[in-house]
């Protein structure tokens, strides 16, 4: 083996290092989808997906433990298995995101342009909520 540049030994730093990299990130995409249950404008399943990916990647055991979870493993299940989003999910989170942009544009913010933005924001949200099926 002597000459042999690279290998897993050599590779074991670096593996090591991504896996802790993906369960850093998947924690704190898990963190950002947790707090978009409650903010209208972080939306909550995608970064459930991502936090599955990366765990998945980082750590077997992390994955299974979401997906276990009762609040937030049906949503990656039922999105990884249908591309759909259940009927009431989509009425809360479009309900939320007009309710707050609107209020943020008529009572908060003075210019124009800033009240525009959000309208776009809240109808370019609503399309891409309203473009996935609505799970039965």
């Amino acid at each position: 083996m002597r000459g042999q540049k690279y290998g897993f030994l050599h590779d074991f730093p670096y593996i090591c290092a991504m896996k802790i990299l993906y369960i850093l990130l998947g924690s704190l995409s898990l963190g950002l989808g947790i707090a978009g249950i409650f903010l209208p404008l972080l939306p909550t399943t995608p970064f459930l997906l991502l936090t599955a990916a990366l765990y998945f990647r980082g750590s077997p055991r992390l994955y299974d433990w979401l997906l276990r979870q009762k609040r937030l493993g049906p949503y990656i299940r039922n999105f990884r298995e249908h591309k759909a989003i259940p009927l009431h999910a989509k009425i809360v989170s479009v309900g939320l995101t007009w309710l707050t942009l609107l209020y943020c544009a008529v009572f908060l913010f003075p210019q124009v342009w800033i009240k525009a933005l959000l309208l776009a924001v809240a109808t370019g949200v609503t399309w891409h909520i309203l473009s996935y099926k609505t799970l039965k």
